[in-house]
């Protein structure tokens, strides 16, 4: 049985923290579904379709082959199980992280109750998409908190 695994989030922008979860998530599983959540209460900062062409074109660079990237605007549990996927990958920087996730886990179970919760912990618990929308509002450089071509990405959306 092929081990699918997905990794939700709203990636506005994606960071380097994530991709290191990615990395370690595509070890483990045949394929990882990335999927940008859209939220309709929330304004995004950078186009949600641009920011897929970004992580898709990351993948590549990092040789990452078995990562799909999608944009939806459903229920996480319910796009999980009509695919089929099994996992949900989460990264966790700290305690309350752990606390929030268990929080959305418990939802999820309501809707999917197979779909099973594997956590990664984060290698830079200071690393946070606000915490680069937050410096580059100040103009700060932010080339070593994100890949190269969500860089390029988020400079090119001002």
């Amino acid at each position: 049985m092929i081990k699918k695994a997905i990794y939700p989030g709203s990636f506005d922008p994606f960071t380097n923290g994530h991709l290191d979860i990615v990395k370690k998530a595509s070890k483990l599983f045949d394929e990882v579904y990335v999927v940008i959540g859209v939220n309709k209460n929330k304004r995004r900062s950078f186009s949600s379709k641009e920011m897929k062409i970004a992580i898709e074109k990351t993948m590549q660079l990092e040789n990452i082959q078995n990562v799909r990237v999608f944009v939806y605007e459903g229920l996480i549990a319910e796009f999980s199980k009509e695919n089929g996927i099994q996992y949900m990958i989460r990264g966790l920087r700290n305690n309350m992280d752990y606390n929030y996730e268990e929080n959305i886990a418990e939802a999820n179970k309501l809707i999917y109750p197979g779909l099973e919760y594997v956590y990664f912990r984060a290698e830079n618990v200071a690393l946070s998409s606000s915490m680069v929308k937050e410096l580059r509002s100040f103009n700060y450089d932010i080339t070593k908190y994100v890949p190269e071509e969500v860089y390029k990405c988020v400079i090119t959306e001002q």
